[in-house]
């Protein structure tokens, strides 16, 4: 039950976006979906995908990085307000990366 909401995520941004994306080590927890992502030309190494209580999406590219066996993580940029229906558009805005064919 604690899952579901980040269930629904993944099932709205689908498995052939997450298959271009190069996504791995999905990690839900009660309203957000976090993935790791291959390489692009942004930086960007993990989306985290919130749900927020306006029933919309703030969608997160964070650049996490390992220097001197330090890990640092940053939010490159967010969006708010995202409709279900522009996730895709502000994923593939945020990292340069294709989702669909």
């Amino acid at each position: 039950m604690a899952l579901e909401v980040a269930n629904t995520i993944a099932q709205q941004i689908g498995r052939q976006a997450f298959f271009m994306l190069g996504a791995k080590n999905l990690v839900g927890s009660e309203n957000s979906l976090t993935f790791k992502i291959g390489r692009n030309a942004k930086s960007v190494s993990h989306i985290k995908v919130t749900l927020e209580p306006s029933d919309t999406y703030k969608v997160e590219a964070i650049r996490v990085r390992k220097s001197q066996g330090v890990l640092t993580s940053k939010v490159v940029e967010s969006r708010d307000d995202v409709y279900v229906d522009s996730l895709h558009t502000v994923i593939e805005t945020l990292t340069g990366m294709y989702t669909r064919l």
